[in-house]
């Protein structure tokens, strides 16, 4: 093992032994390289001849470039072209801590690490599977979750996705939940939650975070060390009273010294960027310390570096332009506005009593999508395929679910995807 990743993993230990075990094989190993090339290129930035650097660079030192960039891009060269730190820019990642808290005021004082920058939330799930998943690991997660998640934990990483029923008849289901993390026989334990749920779009009322936070505690008061992976990629679009409206990671932060909690968030679906492809990662523990975060900051940011090197400088300078705009609060909530009066408009036509016949929706209150289920006989795949053939109407089946993302959806033309829906059921229903 190098010294560097020794070195990260005594202080790890000093501070909380239990994340020290937590670690994955790759996660005990990685480091970010401090003495090699990047050493010697930040102890000769600013000398007269700088000969370190892998970019190119024009006779007066700007990032040489194509010119016809320059009438795309409003930026300053140096936050366009040049490469990003693979920790990610200094002034994101300060933006984006602060905005947690702000959106978080449960947090108050809890210490938590400095979010490192990911190429968008599929990557940081992937950067904490190489950092926490061993081969054989178990990653819980509900029976409704996003299929990516097979792909990043099980394909890349060779542990096994197992799930727990998401819902009882009118929400989530903290029993079922509770069983699964305190039944198991593992002293690890990694869990993933996701709220808004994609593809149920459903976040859990205040009384259930309590109970799902009260399980997660029981599990770790029985000695288990839990690792809860928080994918908030649909943060902030809660539509209904009563639905909790923070992050997870706010109750689990400073929950229990056995719990660490990871953030995995970002302006992809919270600020309507998809192709930008900038996420955050962020860590909390109770009992975390800043020597603590650092270690886990030096290993993440060595993960990136050895997977894509760094994300893009210009994706994450349009955003930081974004949010200091003055205009920009105001534009989120109109395009919040919109999305949850398509949700409205949704539940009024799913719940239609003509409609209940054929097929019912399970529980959503938030997000871009929510999921019907058909009647028993009626298979989600054919529907799916007859609403393709005959109806013009595009939907995903997961399952024996139908999702809808109503996201992508004309609240206009709401109406009318519910009753071709009920068309195509009505049919099929032989």
């Amino acid at each position: 093992m190098d010294a560097q990743a020794l070195s990260l993993n005594n202080i790890i230990e000093q501070v909380n032994p239990t994340v020290l075990a937590m670690l994955s094989e790759k996660g005990k190993n990685i480091f970010f390289p401090k003495l090699g090339i990047l050493a010697q290129a930040a102890q000769a930035k600013g000398k007269q001849i700088n000969a370190t650097i892998g970019e190119a660079v024009e006779d007066d030192g700007t990032s040489m470039h194509l010119p016809e960039f320059d009438s795309m891009v409003n930026i300053p060269t140096a936050n366009v072209f040049p490469y990003a730190p693979s920790f990610g820019r200094p002034d994101i990642r300060d933006f984006w801590k602060k905005s947690i808290y702000k959106k978080n005021p449960s947090l108050g004082n809890t210490v938590i690490s400095n979010p490192i920058v990911t190429n968008a939330l599929t990557h940081g799930l992937s950067m904490a599977g190489y950092l926490f998943v061993n081969p054989g690991d178990t990653v819980l997660v509900s029976n409704h979750y996003w299929e990516n998640y097979n792909l990043i934990f099980e394909n890349a990483y060779e542990a096994k996705v197992d799930s727990f029923e998401l819902f009882t008849e009118t929400g989530f289901n903290v029993p079922a939940y509770e069983k699964a993390l305190c039944n198991t026989t593992s002293d690890k334990i990694i869990t993933l939650l996701n709220f808004p749920n994609n593809p149920a779009g459903y976040t859990p009322l205040v009384e259930e975070i309590t109970g799902i936070v009260a399980a997660i505690k029981k599990a770790a008061d029985m000695g288990k060390k839990v690792i809860v992976l928080i994918d908030d990629a649909y943060f902030g679009l809660v539509y209904e009273e009563g639905v909790y409206t923070e992050s997870i990671f706010a109750e689990l932060a400073n929950l229990s010294e056995n719990v660490l909690a990871i953030k995995l968030d970002g302006p992809t679906k919270e600020d309507y960027v998809w192709g930008f492809r900038v996420g955050f990662l962020t860590y909390g523990i109770k009992g975390g310390t800043a020597e603590l975060f650092e270690a886990l900051e030096n290993k993440t940011a060595g993960a990136v570096r050895g997977n894509i090197s760094n994300c893009s400088n210009l994706s994450q300078s349009l955003l930081l332009k974004a949010y200091t705009s003055p205009s920009y609060e105001a534009s989120k909530k109109q395009k919040y506005a919109i999305l949850k009066s398509r949700c409205n408009v949704l539940r009024k036509e799913i719940n239609k009593a003509e409609y209940q016949a054929y097929f019912k929706a399970l529980p959503f209150n938030s997000g871009y999508f929510m999921c019907v289920e058909p009647k028993k006989g009626i298979q989600a795949e054919d529907v799916r395929k007859l609403l393709l053939e005959k109806y013009s109407t595009g939907v995903i089946v997961l399952g024996t679910v139908i999702r809808l993302a109503f996201s992508a959806v004309p609240e206009s033309a709401l109406p009318q995807l519910v009753e071709n829906m009920y068309l195509a059921c009505k049919e099929l229903d032989k």
